[in-house]
């Protein structure tokens, strides 16, 4: 099929339910604290990524693929996603494991700790995805190291099969601090879109994110192989490297008191940058309006419910002013 009769974009990868647990504080080995109060979100790329999508432009179809439990998270999972309007047919339902969760232990006005369950999202990979029966013209891969047969080679597999049937390909990845990135680097060549933080990107270079570094660790992607654009987003500002060159944009200044929680404002970036790509905006526009999307998940507590619609995030970030950058 070819690029000009594929519409939309998919999101495949990691799917999780967030259980979070509200406590006064957390207790020392040995000791009990009560749960003040109960809550439960969905997380991971495929409905942070797809959601957001689906608000930022209603009219495009997008897609979610990834592997569930059969049990009420999983149920939980879907019925987000398909209120938002995503098509969850390409979703897998598993017998074998138990939809992927991360208990969430809050302190009221403080940190937060967290103990994830791999489950079924673990397990997902190239038999999952149904490649020749995808109509999307971009396909968008994440979370890199938190997906174990992705992770070990099925990954590139998916990328491969994805170029070869005519789609473009995007990849992202999860901040840890290990020496697990090298695993991506065979990916690079497969991907025309990489779309990471400035932690990931000094992991990939083995070079340190600092601004001075920046620049040449985009550079350094680039001639890893990414095809055609490697955008890299900080709390500061964003920079894409293309055949545009390099384009660099500040983030917004956000008054004291506005930010209500960080969770989901990368998958957010994402998705406002996926969707400058898909409509061929100017480097410049996509990393504008990927970092509105953050300030939009930024104003809220939960990943998704903070995202609008295309024109309701420009018009709503006029009141901000951008940090200047060079």
């Amino acid at each position: 099929m070819n690029l000009e009769n594929r519409q939309g974009i998919a999101v495949a990868g990691t799917v999780l339910v967030d259980k979070i647990n509200e406590i006064a504080a957390y207790p020392q080995s040995g000791e009990l604290t009560k749960i003040l109060n109960l809550d439960k979100s969905v997380g991971g790329c495929v409905p942070n990524v797809a959601v957001d999508l689906k608000k930022i432009s209603p009219e495009l179809d997008i897609s979610a693929i990834g592997k569930i439990g059969n049990d009420e998270e999983g149920k939980y999972v879907l019925e987000v996603m398909g209120q938002a309007g995503v098509d969850t047919s390409g979703m897998v339902i598993s017998d074998m494991d138990r939809t992927s969760f991360t208990e969430v232990m809050s302190v009221i006005n403080g940190q937060r700790t967290f103990f994830t369950y791999p489950g079924a999202s673990a397990d997902f990979g190239y038999a999952d995805m149904k490649l020749e029966q995808m109509k999307s013209r971009i396909l968008h891969l994440g979370y890199f190291l938190l997906l174990q047969k992705v992770d070990e080679g099925e990954g590139l597999e998916i990328l491969k099969k994805a170029t070869e049937l005519g789609l473009k390909t995007s990849i992202d990845l999860v901040s840890e601090n290990s020496d697990r990135y090298s695993i991506v680097l065979p990916c690079l060549p497969h991907t025309d879109y990489l779309i990471i933080n400035e932690h990931e990107a000094g992991k990939l270079t083995n070079m340190e994110p600092t601004d001075e570094n920046l620049e040449a660790i985009t550079r350094k992607l680039m001639d890893l192989g990414v095809r055609e654009k490697v955008i890299i987003h900080k709390p500061e500002y964003a920079l894409c490297l293309s055949k545009e060159g390099l384009t660099m944009v500040g983030s917004y200044k956000l008054p004291k008191g506005y930010i209500k929680g960080t969770t989901g404002a990368g998958d957010a970036f994402c998705a406002g940058a996926l969707i400058g790509i898909y409509h061929e905006w100017s480097d410049k526009e996509i990393l504008e309006f990927a970092s509105a999307c953050a300030v939009m998940a930024l104003g809220s507590a939960d990943a998704t419910s903070g995202l609008k619609t295309a024109e309701e995030v420009k018009s709503f970030c006029e009141q901000f002013d951008r940090i200047q950058v060079r």
